[in-house]
């Protein structure tokens, strides 16, 4: 070694580089080598090689692009002169690694917005990919949501929960804000399963029928109780639909709409009165502690009592039903945390830019959140089938 000079180590950022550069390089030639292994099956000759029964000859190649998850690359992709272009490697017009693809649709879904995906995809591949082709990848979203909530509903769900949460969308040239319909039920196995979704430009009874009418078609079938907040339309398509179904009013929701009519200064005393109410050990119970209530409370708070007399019983359903089982079905609370996700995730969006893509993005949120239910049993559901055999026998 010559005086005087001295070795530079290079920086983590420069092996990086040279490393991803590298990769690429071999990428390239993997892809390449079987392309032309392609193209010889499918002209029945190597290169170069003269033999009778070869089918067709080469006709040079043409460069590719390929988005990888370590950047682009260019192929050189060779074509037979007559016959078709070579489609088992990479299929036909395809840009992106589908690992590039995954990135982004999971991205969209996380809350990533449009402009993000640019910046993420451009620090990626060095290279953004455009508005237009990050569309068409998540649109694939679409047929997945689509391909969900065709699906035929072959067994029976005991519980079936209906609740609705809110979102901004351009409906007929104009941002709404449109209703996004949820059902799910709970299964004879105890496991819950999301059923339907549909969006209508508000919650009544003819959104909710075309989402439950859907659902009927489907094969929706077995149903003993629906859960579902408080709201004349829902009632009306409910009993359309689903008539041999009692109906569960939500308490959570119906003790809010209760102390809603309770001046602040009272509402705490109040509410910790009225929530033993739904902790009964039985429905008689619970009927004596609203007496209670209403005894002591309804000369000073007469509206808030006037509620609680016309909904307490339709709140109470649940006590007919497994002890094991009534926490979970006297209120819509386990979609809560549903409809979280899905405001989180469209907060990243302000207005969908119509209805497609809203139900597109609330679908695929509801569905990812749905996926992890299917780890654990929601109810054990041996004590509902004793019920009902108890039932049988006293009819």
């Amino acid at each position: 070694m010559e005086k005087g000079i001295e070795l530079v180590r290079p920086g983590q950022a420069e092996v990086k580089a040279d490393l991803n550069a590298l990769f690429r390089g071999a990428i390239r030639m993997v892809l390449e080598y079987l392309l032309n292994e392609e193209v010889s099956q499918l002209i029945g000759a190597e290169r170069y090689q003269r033999i009778a029964s070869r089918t067709d000859y080469r006709n040079g190649s043409y460069l590719r692009r390929l988005a990888t998850a370590l950047g682009w690359i260019e192929l050189e992709v060779p074509r037979p002169r007559t016959g078709p272009v070579p489609q088992g490697v990479l299929e036909r017009y395809q840009r992106r690694e589908e690992s590039v693809n995954t990135l982004v649709r999971e991205a969209y879904v996380g809350g990533c917005s449009t402009r993000d995906l640019e910046r993420l995809t451009e620090a990626l591949l060095g290279e953004g990919l455009s508005r237009s082709t990050m569309s068409r990848i998540t649109e694939e979203l679409t047929e997945e949501v689509e391909s969900y909530f065709r699906r035929p509903l072959a067994k029976a769900y005991p519980y079936l929960f209906l609740d609705a949460t809110f979102l901004d969308a351009r409906w007929a040239g104009a941002v709404e804000n449109v209703s996004a319909l949820v059902a799910y039920g709970v299964d004879e196995d105890g496991h819950r399963e999301l059923l339907g979704l549909g969006l209508g430009c508000e919650e009544s009874e003819e959104s909710w029928s075309e989402l439950l009418g859907e659902l009927a078609e489907r094969g929706l079938q077995g149903v003993r109780l629906v859960i579902r907040d408080e709201h004349a339309g829902l009632r009306r398509a409910i009993r359309r639909f689903l008539p041999r179904a009692e109906q569960q009013r939500c308490w959570i929701h119906f003790l809010r709409n209760v102390t809603a009519r309770v001046p602040l200064r009272l509402r705490k005393q109040v509410v910790a009165e009225l929530k033993p109410i739904w902790n009964a050990g039985s429905g008689e119970d619970a009927q004596r502690r609203a007496e209670a209530w209403l005894e002591k409370w309804e000369g000073e708070l007469p509206e808030a009592a006037k509620i609680l007399r016309s909904g307490l019983e339709a709140s109470l359903t649940f006590y007919r039903y497994p002890k094991g089982h009534r926490k979970r079905i006297r209120s819509t609370n386990a979609l809560e945390r549903l409809h979280a996700e899905i405001q989180r995730r469209i907060g990243a969006v302000g207005a969908f830019p119509d209805r497609k893509s809203a139900l597109k993005l609330v679908g695929i949120c509801a569905l990812r959140v749905a996926h992890k239910w299917s780890d654990r049993r929601y109810l054990d559901m041996k004590s509902e089938a004793q019920t009902r055999k108890e039932e049988a026998k006293a009819a």
